[in-house]
């Protein structure tokens, strides 16, 4: 009987396929369409701490170092108030096979692969994790699928996502390159039936697992260092591995009083799956486009139920302008010598903001940094906007606009960011939850999945749904 390849034949049967690509039977979890026994996967299918660690180390991941901005620092505490300007480190996640955290990722899920006798791995991604995953498949023997969206209908691809694609194939993985739209998602459960390959997903627990260690490991140092914990981790958040992952290695090492921070590129307007919009963003990742709805919905993916759930986790969310990021990013070029790429880079300008308000002993620390190369490079990805139309000037940054203007600070005082209330994306959260189930139908075991989801109390989540 011939298979039937339709959007929706496939779509229906994600649970089957995920099961055959993975090993994992998300059923067995399930309580309600919105509600699952998260800790119970999570313990079910990752590894112990410190078998992580073991391979991690075999694959060169992970102990990367932690460096102190000083001059930085000094810089900020110059435009501060007397007595304030926290200190600012930076966990150098470019020294990662890759270049990025995403290996950590990858390594956890690609051992698992070859543990369980895959003969490949597929990925769907725009770029970081794809290099990481063919960075770990080489290692490990197993060939590589990354599936990407590059292109506009135009045949033209960011920079950055080239750059992103170029580097996946360096590592002998096999890309395919998609348009922009919603067959990315399809394509990839396409191609693990054609394959029998493994998936490994961003969002399976395999590579929230993986990051934890990098939780773990700023903990350590920073304690080694400075003889206690941080008092804020900041994270880029796109998907909300990052989140998720670094949060629970800072619980794990008992570090119950650091506020763990996200921060997203705001793209407010542009549409991520819009064919115009699509190379009007100078970002690839780690902003609103996936921050905002990963954050109120995070099974949207191409698992059945997400590991990634960023509100469970966060603390505060902050967001900055493109051009507030590009400037920081000339900053930590010129005054600390790393010339770095943006993802680590939003967290370090929410960082900036940040420190500015907080007292001179305070620790904060940016949890990422990731390689930087021709294409991911913002002098590219200035003149890419430049190309397509979009003002690019010095002056103010309240004044930017996503797809249309963006303005990059003259002065290190314009770096100010803007909070994200997270008021507004819980109740998003509950519209959401209540879309896919009534209400009405909920009994306790939803309810207390969705208060830990969006990390509130019982009594708040009630009062709000007295109002549903």
């Amino acid at each position: 009987m011939k298979r039937d390849t339709s959007y929706a034949a496939v779509m229906a049967r994600k649970n089957e396929i995920m099961k055959a690509s993975m090993g994992i039977d998300y059923d067995e979890f399930v309580h309600s369409p919105i509600a699952f026994d998260y800790e119970g996967m999570m313990r079910r299918a990752s590894f112990p701490l410190d078998e992580i660690i073991r391979i991690q180390r075999e694959t060169k991941v992970g102990d990367t170092p932690l460096f102190e901005l000083k001059r930085l620092t000094a810089a900020v505490r110059h435009t501060s108030e007397p007595g304030k300007g926290a200190r600012i480190f930076v966990k150098d996640e470019a020294a990662n096979a890759s270049g990025s955290f995403k290996a950590r990722r990858a390594s956890v899920a690609l051992f698992e692969a070859m543990r369980k006798g895959y003969k490949g791995v597929c990925a769907a991604t725009s770029g970081n994790y794809g290099a990481a995953v063919a960075s770990q498949a080489a290692q490990r023997g197993l060939k590589a699928i990354i599936l990407q969206e590059v292109f506009d209908s135009r045949g033209i691809g960011q920079p950055e996502i080239v750059e992103k694609g170029r580097a996946c194939e360096a590592y002998g993985a096999e890309v395919l390159k998609l348009s922009v739209g919603p067959e990315l998602f399809y394509n990839l459960l396409l191609t693990l039936e054609d394959t029998g390959f493994f998936n490994a997903s961003l969002y399976t627990p395999f590579g929230i697992a993986g990051v934890e260690t990098l939780g773990t490991e700023i903990v350590s140092q920073v304690r080694q260092l400075c003889g206690r914990d941080p008092d804020v981790v900041i994270a880029t958040h796109a998907g909300g591995g990052n989140v998720t992952g670094t949060a629970r290695g800072l619980i794990k090492a008992g570090a119950k009083n650091t506020r763990m921070v996200a921060c997203s590129v705001d793209l407010s307007g542009l549409h991520m799956a819009s064919d115009r919009d699509f190379n009007r963003k100078s970002f690839t990742t780690g902003h609103t486009g996936f921050g905002i709805p990963f954050a109120t919905w995070p099974d949207r993916v191409d698992v059945p139920r997400n590991a990634a759930r960023s509100l469970r986790y966060m603390d505060e969310y902050h967001l900055v302008t493109q051009g507030e990021v590009f400037y920081v990013t000339e900053l930590l070029t010129k005054m600390e010598g790393l010339e770095r790429g943006p993802a680590g880079n939003t967290s370090l300008t929410s960082a900036v903001a940040l420190a500015r308000e907080m007292p001179e002993d305070a620790i904060i620390v940016v949890q990422e940094t990731e390689y930087t190369g021709a294409g991911k490079h913002h002098n590219s990805q200035l003149d890419f906007a430049r190309k397509n139309g979009i003002e690019v000037r010095f002056g103010d940054p309240k004044d930017n606009k996503p797809g249309e203007r963006i303005v990059i600070p003259q002065h290190l005082e314009q770096i100010r960011g803007r909070p994200q209330l997270l008021e507004n994306l819980r109740t998003s959260y509950i519209k959401s939850a209540a879309k896919a189930y009534d209400i009405a139908k909920w009994d306790d075991y939803d309810k207390n999945f969705v208060a830990e989801d969006m990390k509130v109390s019982r009594d708040w989540l009630n009062s709000k749904l007295d109002s549903f």
